[in-house]
């Protein structure tokens, strides 16, 4: 029976500033980066990969927290640890020193994610199967002893998810079958970043209808009259039926937002994402009710399960956009799931940076599968960049992720690009030094 020996983090920056990729009005010049943890065991073919995600600068912070959260690991069992991922969660979440440090948001929240994320692909591998595989052929009560459900009884109790998910079960493998056959809708990003010429954005939108995809989305924000130009390009290209979002990455105050998108109504965009604070929940209510029936998505910065239940109680988003690695993995994030599906809120997870794409597959898949059972105003986001890095990179078709077949959460990186883009002394970062 193996045993977990050590917990090691990597700081992985790659240099996406010097292509604009990821730019947008509030991060203009990000190097996408991972805080990333591998957990070691006895058995050398037993390991488990993860990560949590940042944008150059700070990303050292995330790696000496995710060693620090890993430690309680060290002497676990494997199989029993796998066995019980919620008490693990609870073990390390319950460090009441690094919790002074948030509680639950910040640096030592995004450690638990990364360290959390390498637990539950050690256990999926452990079982032989995908993330969304091992999750789908849970229980309804297995899956709710893994959620994070502290703070959370004033809007669903357990009773309550474990009825929702008892009331899907029957029918889980028909909505399998439904998605081997056509993947889980995505959209793309790839076309969209603030730094592209209009040129580049032209060309790359596209590419994106040839490629099949009837979803894009563009960031917005930084000048009125620029986006005005870049949307007519986006529409000339892409046509009146096709969905497009807007994203303005924080950037506004509740009132500007709210004339802002005024102006930009016209487009018709399905949905405006991160239209002010991400910590707003009352701002983000206002600007619904003012657009409306423009939707209101947010979430890639929402810091706990907390501020999301707030953000359902209020009615404040139309569209929920959880991260896969800042909420704290897995567990806290089944918690938002199945608040979502009470409160009849539609989950798109945000994918835009290195490696998230692999990891919100999975989630949106067993979503579908086993906790909302619908597909109606659902689209994963895509951006098609730096999955070269990932053993198990995702496969997209006709506008869809292709299921993953292959055991674990799709996390671990090749050995070659941690080795050069490991911060500060990988062969990348001294060569340019």
């Amino acid at each position: 029976m193996p045993t977990i020996t050590a917990v090691t983090a990597h700081d992985v920056r790659f240099p996406t500033s010097l292509t604009a990729d990821g730019s947008d009005a509030m991060n203009k010049d990000g190097d996408y980066s991972a805080a990333y943890v591998v957990i070691h065991t006895d058995d050398p073919a037993v390991k488990g990969y993860g990560f949590t995600f940042t944008i150059g600068r700070g990303n050292d912070l995330c790696v000496e927290a995710s060693r620090q959260r890993g430690l309680p690991l060290v002497g676990l069992l494997v199989e029993e640890s796998v066995a019980d991922l919620g008490s693990v969660y609870r073990l390390l979440s319950s460090d009441s020193q690094l919790r002074w440090l948030g509680p639950e948001k910040g640096v030592e929240h995004l450690a638990l994610a990364a360290v959390m994320n390498a637990m539950w692909d050690l256990a999926a591998r452990v079982a032989g199967k995908p993330l969304w595989r091992l999750l789908a052929d849970m229980t309804p009560e297995q899956l709710v002893d893994a959620a994070d459900l502290k703070y959370l009884s004033d809007a669903i109790t357990r009773d309550e998810a474990i009825a929702m998910l008892t009331e899907l079960a029957p029918t889980r493998a028909a909505r399998i079958a439904e998605l081997d056959e056509s993947g889980y809708p995505c959209y793309t990003t790839s076309a969209g970043w603030l730094g592209y010429s209009d040129e580049k954005l032209r060309r790359l939108l596209r590419e994106a209808v040839d490629e099949g995809y009837r979803h894009v989305k563009l960031k917005v924000g930084a000048n009125r009259g620029d986006d005005i130009r870049r949307l007519t390009i986006a529409r000339e290209v892409i046509g009146d039926e096709a969905r497009l979002m807007i994203d303005a990455n924080q950037v506004w105050d509740v009132p500007v937002a709210i004339d802002w998108i005024g102006a930009l109504a016209r487009f018709n965009p399905h949905w405006v994402e991160e239209p002010t604070s991400p910590d707003d929940v009352l701002g983000h209510a206002a600007i619904r009710r003012a657009i409306a029936p423009i939707g209101v998505a947010t979430g890639e910065h929402g810091m706990n399960r907390v501020l999301f239940k707030q953000l359902f109680q209020a009615e404040a988003i139309d569209f929920c956009q959880l991260d896969s690695a800042r909420l704290g993995s897995v567990n806290e994030i089944l918690a938002v799931y199945f608040m979502a599906a009470k409160f009849g809120i539609p989950v798109c997870p945000h994918a835009g940076g290195v490696g998230l794409c692999e990891l919100v597959q999975h989630l949106s898949i067993f979503d579908y599968v086993a906790v909302s059972g619908s597909l109606e105003n659902r689209v994963t986001e895509y951006v098609d960049h730096l999955h070269e890095h990932f053993v198990e990179p995702c496969i997209v078709e006709n506008g869809g992720y292709v299921l993953p077949t292959q055991p674990g959460y799709s996390a671990q990186m090749y050995e070659s690009s941690v080795e050069k883009y490991s911060f500060p002394n990988g062969s990348y970062w001294v060569s340019v030094a």
